[in-house]
């Protein structure tokens, strides 16, 4: 189903390039290297669960969440304006 003057599968390109553009952000987020004893943010002993399960990781994760909750994630917006297509 496609609107206007967009061609049919057009949605569905626009739903499949924004999953992954968010894939890649997600990717670009990973830690690579080694990983760390002691969190690089509070110095506190990262849990040896953790470091198995993420052998990248370089913080603990009182200091990861907080870091998580600074991202801001910039979307794009793909349909743009009315006023910008009849320009």
């Amino acid at each position: 189903m496609a609107g206007g003057w967009t061609r049919d599968g057009a949605v569905q390109d626009q739903i499949d390039d924004t999953v992954s553009d968010a894939v890649a952000a997600a990717r670009a987020g990973l830690a690579g290297g080694k990983g760390a004893d002691y969190c690089d943010d509070c110095g506190e002993d990262i849990p040896l669960a953790r470091r198995q399960a993420l052998p990248h990781a370089r913080t603990c994760v009182a200091c990861q969440s907080a870091r998580d909750v600074q991202r801001r994630s910039a979307g794009i917006n793909r349909r743009g304006s009315k006023d910008s297509q009849l320009r």
